[in-house]
């Protein structure tokens, strides 16, 4: 064992060394420390260290290892704590830069780098993943070798140090007394049942990390782009195989390391927003899940009664928190997966997206813990808890899903009686640009083409995508054209509104001027903007966006983080100001609201423009810039909810991604291809006023499994609290 020990130290220390001569020389050489460059040594030192430490005292390290009792037991669940932290942190930075070589020969970041921006620039594709290959393989591989050798090799040795731990109550007791709650001790435990419960701590970290990528395939993903809705069902189960098992503190590490894996593999597009969206979002929800898991990992390990009911409870409302504020990110919720199953979404109508997100999380729960009683090898105790908590979760799937489909019939009887329907026909211009990218003049002449197009199915109302008109209208059309090329844009694109006499809506820029007390101005606040033009020609109303993305298009704390502000616009970010009203336009045919871009993934923001008023939203975007249809699937497939959760039609106006139209029940009734210079015209049927359960009280399901979680912990707490005498009558649920 302890040349055993030694050898891996080696082999750590080999890979080490051939990553830092890669660094040195090589096409994959450091030529200059950038800030990017700081986690790529810090992660070498790390390695360095580790390996250091395994060759210079093996024999203390191989000792604990083999001894049978609870020193062992701690040594063996601790030993590879150091790996799993290094091979995480190789294979998180390992896929950053592989995502990072996404961005290669992007005109605005190429413009970037030429400003003189402090990152280096992916210039070609394949270089730059094998450059990722060169610099990060010889510290990961080495890395999962030694992980492994210290699985496979030692196996027998490591399982009877487990259950020596096990045995002895300094090793860590659970409610009964037993490590883990009681569940795969070693009493009335089957050989191959003890093996199998033994191998969800040992292949810990495999197991979480293979979660994550189910996870992340359930949904709309670079393995498939319709996404695996029935991977949502399972996909959460080997993490909470692998928290009924270890210590609460290991618990919440692997719940963290579950969710920065999910957030980049189903987040990966973002390398191509911008040069830091992809880090910032993996930082914010690494302490998203760090301060979800260290109460959930207690309670979860704790919890004797109704510990099945405790992630569904508090994850949901934990969805609801992540998706709240100014870091407010509700992407890839749970409940998205499921955005195929129009049955089951149904029930968003009465619940929002957040009862979709529970019922997912209540049967992986339910099928974990049956998981867990059937490895503990004792039907009589696993059969009626762990069966009773799945037909539960079933019985409640069901019952949902049929209240849902009895809400979408009794929307749908409204419907029906409602005697002259009206229709108004929308005309969808898909431009297939980025707006960062392209020639404002040819963009303009291609939505022109277009439009004249969908002029020929008589709409009555032209849309165009987010930033589909990128000259701020209301600044050029006050400047002279004969001095100014964008004032001359501007003023050609007023002409030709005239002259289709058309209402037309279109994204673009716009600002308000402050004033001090002398009249004089002081500053002018810029605002993404939705603006609406009457057919003949008249700027009606307009509308700022109100919800922004963080760091990227937003900022507030310039004066309490004046050096993160100044680094965010070092990365060449630019900043927009908040909207304040949540504008209705009205048309003479029907009243609208224009979500802008991934405005509308949040519920309660959708919400709160069907309440205002509006009859049919509409979502104008521009997803070409993450040059992957993946994003654009995911966005639609996160919005999609806010029709059926308000019973409002849904239309889509993209500069490219998905350019769709979805009716109150979810269903697609006509969409656009990815990547193409299309229009469609898409026939609206303005919907009689119901006002869904959802809509008038908001998100108050994650509030009330928020209330359910607290008193589950007390109930759980007041047992604990009870005579040993009277605390081993009750079930462990």
């Amino acid at each position: 064992m302890r040349r055993s020990v030694g050898a891996a130290g080696l082999v750590v220390m080999a890979g080490a060394c051939l990553a830092v001569v890669s660094a040195l020389v090589g096409p994959a050489r450091l030529t200059e420390l950038r800030l990017g460059d700081v986690p790529y040594l810090l992660l070498l030192v790390a390695h360095l260290g580790w390996g250091a430490a395994l060759v210079v005292s093996p024999k203390g390290l191989a000792k604990a290892i083999s001894n049978r009792g609870a020193a062992g037991g701690r040594a063996v669940t601790r030993f590879p704590l150091a790996p799993e932290l290094l091979i995480s942190a190789s294979l998180l930075l390992f896929l950053f830069a592989y995502f990072f070589a996404l961005n290669a020969n992007m005109d605005y970041v190429q413009r970037f780098i030429e400003s003189g921006g402090n990152l280096r620039m992916a210039l070609d594709t394949t270089a730059e993943r094998g450059i990722a290959a060169l610099r990060y393989l010889p510290l990961l591989l080495p890395g999962l070798l030694v992980y492994g050798w210290m699985r496979v090799c030692p196996a027998a040795t490591v399982r009877r140090a487990l259950r020596g731990a096990r045995q002895r109550p300094e090793a860590g007791k659970g409610v009964s007394g037993k490590r883990g709650g009681g569940i795969g001790g070693a009493r009335g435990t089957g050989r191959l049942g003890s093996r199998l419960a033994d191998g969800l701590e040992i292949w810990a970290l495999p197991l979480v990390l293979a979660g994550s990528l189910l996870s992340a395939a359930a949904f709309p993903s670079f393995l498939r782009l319709q996404g695996l809705p029935l991977l949502g069902w399972i996909s959460l189960v080997p993490l909470f195989l692998v928290l009924a098992r270890v210590s609460p503190w290991r618990g919440v590490f692997y719940g963290v390391v579950y969710g920065v894996f999910t957030t980049l593999l189903s987040n990966y597009w973002l390398s191509t927003y911008s040069l830091v969206s992809l880090q910032v979002a993996v930082v914010l929800f690494f302490g998203f899940y760090l301060l979800f898991m260290v109460p959930a990992a207690f309670l979860y390990r704790l919890a004797p009664t109704g510990r099945f009911l405790v992630f569904p409870l508090l994850w949901t409302t934990f969805e609801l928190a992540r998706s709240s504020g100014f870091l407010g990110y509700p992407w890839v919720l749970l409940g998205h997966s499921q955005y195929p199953v129009l049955s089951l979404i149904q029930v968003a109508a009465l619940t929002g997206v957040w009862g979709v997100s529970f019922l997912v999380l209540l049967v992986n729960s339910a099928a974990a813990e049956s998981i867990l009683r059937l490895l503990r090898g004792r039907p009589r105790a696993w059969l009626p808890v762990s069966v009773g908590a799945l037909v539960l979760a079933l019985v409640m799937l069901g019952g949902i899903t049929v209240l849902g489909a009895g809400e979408a019939r009794r929307a749908e009887g409204a419907r029906g009686a409602a005697e002259g329907l009206r229709t108004v026909r929308l005309a969808l211009v898909q431009q297939n640009s980025d707006p960062r990218k392209h020639d404002y003049e040819q963009t303009f002449a291609t939505l022109r083409r277009l439009t004249d197009e969908a002029l020929l199915e008589n709409p009555d109302l032209v849309v165009w995508s987010e930033t589909a008109f990128v000259p701020n209208i209301r600044r050029w059309s006050q400047e002279d054209p004969r001095r100014h090329a964008l004032a001359r844009l501007v003023g050609q694109f007023l002409e030709y509104q005239r002259s289709i006499a058309t209402w037309l809506l279109t994204g673009n820029d716009d600002y308000t001027v402050v004033y001090d007390q002398a009249g004089q101005e002081t500053d002018r606040l810029n605002y993404n903007a939705a603006v609406l033009f009457s057919d003949a020609g008249e700027r009606v109303e307009t509308y700022h966006k109100i919800r922004l993305v963080p760091f990227t298009e937003h900022f507030p704390y310039q004066r309490q983080l004046p050096w993160v502000y100044q680094l965010l616009l070092d990365f060449d970010v630019y900043f927009w100001q908040e909207g304040s009203e949540r504008t209705v336009f009205r048309h003479p045919k029907f009243r609208f609201s224009t979500p802008i871009c991934f405005e509308d993934v949040f519920p309660d923001e959708v919400r709160r423009f069907v309440l205002a008023g509006a009859e049919i939203i509409v979502n104008i975007s521009n997803d070409y810039w993450s040059l992957t249809e993946v994003q654009a699937k995911q966005h639609f497939a996160g919005g999609m909810f806010r029709a059926v959760e308000n019973r409002r039609p849904l239309v889509r106006s993209t500069a490219s991604g998905l350019t769709a139209h979805v009716d109150e029940y979810g269903r697609v009734l006509g969409s656009l291809p990815y990547y193409a210079e299309a229009q469609m015209v898409a026939e609206v049927t303005v919907p009689p006023r119901v006002t869904t359960f959802y809509t008038r009280f908001g998100d108050w399901f994650p509030l009330a499994t928020l209330v359910a979680a607290l008193a589950l912990a007390g109930v759980n707490l007041a047992l604990r609290l009870l005579p040993r005498r009277r605390r081993r009558k009750v079930p462990v649920l």
